[in-house]
């Protein structure tokens, strides 16, 4: 069964339904909206009839039971479980109401598990443990009666400006595609639809501001925007899609049936359901001002392929309702909508659910949960630079730390803008947490349980307050070590400094915070300095070589958001018990004025003689260090592969340090010549790989050479004939090992059911004291 092959029962429905029926089905309701911003433009739209009269004619979503206010989840449950049993007992066709809620960084419900935040997920370059962690958000959602998660974001980062760069995964498509795909596949495993976000080129929106217009080329639109979603809509089997804000070179998605009908369902095949985004078919008339009114706004979206308006209903009831009785739009746009709509709750066994007892009580924070949180962090945990300080010894009972900076002792700085934490709870500061989420300060006050700490603030993460310099250079001064935690707090719409409509002009650190750290740095303590931000910010002060007269950290740890168990595993990588793995999902930027900027730009992209302006990034995609080192070696490919066909790469690695750690391989490619311009850098595929000291092992590529895919002149997906350098290091900026393979033959013209995904196997070679393992494999 499908959408588009809708069964004998969905057609009876949908047959015997009348207008009101079939447009209730197609709308949301906020039962509990009020006046928090938790989305755009929430107090002025949506919820024109009380709730029961909306529900006479049936409903087809109830919009975010859990996640609007903090609420007891068993006796929300309960609750839900007494309205699904009215609808279906006292409307006219008895049909369930789908619930939706959000779960980029787990359930955003109280009590529930805080994940990392998803740009955490990228630089963990590891699809198998978000697929485990989707796993286990969707089993909470599922226990709670909600059958639709709204993610994951796809939207491949252009601009670390835009605030919502944290819901994001990456800069590079592939690594979008292959991680967002993961988590699909996850959620949906545990009967949860999943809903990709946000389709299609919200990213890229100029000068990084939220809604604002997108200038993207068809090429960039094909090659860079929409793989990601390719990937999870053909091999991840999503069953939603939402869209996106954005207008593309003058025409709104939201109105746009060239990607949401033409892309999306003809090309791709996609049977699912297209969910508006909040408020998103008004926006038509109010932000675009392509449709006079919400019934004209209404006839723009359902025309173009949106199948539900969420969260309410103010365009798709009464204003479209009027449009059909008047003959203006044709009833069948209504009816296609209906009939996906149908199809979905048939294949979420909604019109069989009986709904007889609600969980009594539920654990939505498992020690499951929090083992996967915890691994997770440790994984994409990102060491920028280190002369040596780290890690810390943990044994001398006379050592002397100071915690400083804002973020030390802020729970709330280690979760992302979609946490319920900061997205729902900053406004019932009155409510506590719901679970345990020590922040580093007490993280490192129990890892370093020999040793005094002593904490001072010293500034808060925005304002120009530096009244607490004096006390945090004395603290300082008296310690052997000071750990300066700076970085971001994650809030919407101006409460924060990153997260949704929250846009920067600037990438320096908000505040003071790079003048604390500086001062902090001056008073000759050796410095290790922790961010945990929600976006990449311009650190070359502190990394980097162009201010060498002002000192720099002897260490900086970038943590993007890490979640409930982030200050326990921040702790752990200082003192050396977790060795960093985490590499860097986006460059480290140079500037704000460098932006936007991506590592895949083609040769005028990146530095040439003929500009003063430079936007090579402080350090590159991918760039991590770890406490071993890692030699590349021995790259060796077929000398040929005929355009469509694949080939395989090798390349030996080897742990050279003097203790186990995980290095991610990354093989790079680059067009030589083409018959249009090509990234010099472009990630073909990569693999975690674990390692004991002086153990080495053979990693395996088996490259689809549709990875070399690009559009063409004529606007066709084509493998060309041609060299292709590769290479092996450890960031796209590090050529260790290096070859070229011939794409030989004709043009290859991409077709629809082409390898998106680079299979890899690890064989590793035996060392005294160790066995040999069996080779392992798996696709990213």
């Amino acid at each position: 069964m499908t959408a588009l092959d809708p069964t004998d029962r969905v057609r009876d429905l949908h047959a015997r339904m009348t207008l009101e029926e079939k447009l209730a089905q197609l709308v949301g309701y906020w039962v509990d909206k009020g006046d928090e911003v938790v989305a755009p433009m929430a107090g002025e739209l949506g919820n024109a009839a009380p709730y029961q009269e909306a529900t006479e004619h049936g409903l087809g979503q109830l919009t975010r039971v859990y996640g609007t206010r903090p609420v007891e989840p068993a006796e929300r449950a309960a609750w839900l479980w007494g309205e699904q049993r009215r609808l279906v007992e006292q409307t006219r066709l008895g049909i369930p109401a789908l619930v939706h809620e959000e779960c980029l960084t787990g359930l955003a419900a109280w009590k529930a598990a805080t994940f990392p935040t998803p740009l955490a997920w990228g630089a963990s370059f590891d699809p198998v443990l978000v697929e485990r962690m989707a796993a286990l958000i969707g089993g909470s959602m599922r226990e709670l009666g909600i059958h639709q998660g709204l993610a994951p974001v796809l939207d491949v980062i252009r601009d670390p400006r835009w605030g919502r760069v944290d819901e994001c995964i990456a800069e590079d498509p592939y690594v979008v595609g292959t991680i967002g795909t993961a988590y699909v596949r996850g959620l949906q495993s545990a009967g949860v639809h999943a809903t990709l976000k946000h389709f299609v080129g919200y990213s890229a929106s100029q000068a990084g501001r939220n809604h604002a217009p997108v200038h993207a080329g068809t090429r960039e639109v094909r090659d860079v925007l929409l793989p990601p979603f390719e990937m999870a809509v053909r091999d991840g089997g999503v069953r939603s899609v939402m869209n996106s804000y954005a207008e593309i070179d003058g025409v709104p998605v939201a109105a746009n049936p060239e990607y949401l009908t033409g892309v999306l369902r003809d090309e791709w095949g996609f049977d699912g359901v297209v969910v508006s985004d909040y408020f998103s078919v008004d926006f038509l008339r109010t932000m675009h001002a392509v449709a006079a009114d919400r019934g004209e706004a209404a006839e723009l979206a359902l025309a173009a392929g949106i199948d539900v308006e969420l969260p309410t209903g103010d365009a798709f009831l009464e204003p479209l309702a009027a449009r059909v009785r008047a003959g203006q739009t044709d009833e069948a746009l209504v009816d296609q909508a209906v009939l996906r709509v149908l199809a979905q709750k048939e294949e979420l066994g909604l019109l069989d659910e009986t709904f007889a007892e609600p969980p009594a009580s539920i654990d939505l924070d498992t020690p499951e949960h929090r083992a996967v949180a915890r691994q997770l962090a440790e994984e994409s945990v990102v060491l920028l630079t280190n002369d040596g300080l780290l890690p810390l010894d943990t044994r001398p009972a006379t050592r002397r730390i100071a915690v400083l900076g804002p973020n030390a002792d802020a729970a709330e700085a280690l979760m992302g803008c979609y946490s319920f934490a900061n997205h729902v709870l900053a406004h019932h500061p009155e409510v506590p947490l719901g679970f345990d989420i020590p922040s580093l300060l007490e993280a490192v006050t129990a890892e370093f349980s020999e040793s005094a700490v002593a904490h001072v603030r010293g500034c808060d993460v925005e304002g120009d307050d530096r009244s607490g310099f004096a006390h945090a250079v004395e603290a300082a001064e008296a310690a052997e070590v000071a750990i300066v935690v700076v970085g971001d707090r994650a809030g919407l719409f101006g409460r924060g400094t990153v997260g949704e409509g929250n846009d920067v002009e600037s990438l320096e650190l908000p505040g003071v915070q790079r003048e604390l750290v500086q001062a902090v740095v001056r008073t000759g303590t050796p410095v290790v300095m922790v961010v945990l931000s929600g976006r990449p910010y311009a650190l070359d002060w502190a990394v980097g070589d162009l201010h060498p007269d002002d000192g720099a950290p002897a260490a900086v740890v970038q943590a993007f958001f890490p979640g409930e168990e982030g200050g326990a595993t921040i702790a752990s990588v200082l003192s050396g018990r977790v060795s960093p793995s985490g590499r860097l999902p986006v460059s480290l930027p140079r500037s704000a004025g460098a932006q936007p900027y991506s590592y895949l730009h083609p040769r005028l992209g990146g530095p040439t003689e003929i500009t003063s302006a430079d936007s090579t990034p402080t350090l590159p995609f991918g760039h991590g260090l770890t406490y071993t080192s890692f030699e590349h070696s021995e790259l060796a490919v077929e000398a040929e592969v005929a355009a469509g066909e694949a080939f395989t790469a090798t390349v030996r690695v080897r742990n050279s340090g003097d203790r186990a750690g995980t290095d991610v391989v990354q093989l790079y490619g680059h067009d030589v010549s083409a018959s249009v311009t090509r990234p010099v850098a472009q990630l073909l595929g990569y693999q975690r790989v674990e390692l004991e000291a002086g153990e080495e092992a053979v990693v395996r590529f088996t490259v689809p050479s549709t990875r070399l895919a690009f559009t063409d002149r004529r606007f066709r997906r084509i493998v060309e004939p041609g060299a292709v350098d590769l290479w092996v290091g450890a960031s796209c900026a590090d050529r260790a090992t290096t070859a070229t393979v011939v794409v030989a033959g004709d043009v290859h013209e991409v077709t629809p059911d082409h390898q998106r995904f680079v299979a890899v196997s690890i064989e590793r070679e035996s060392i005294e004291g160790l066995a040999l393992d069996e080779p392992v494999s798996g696709l990213v």
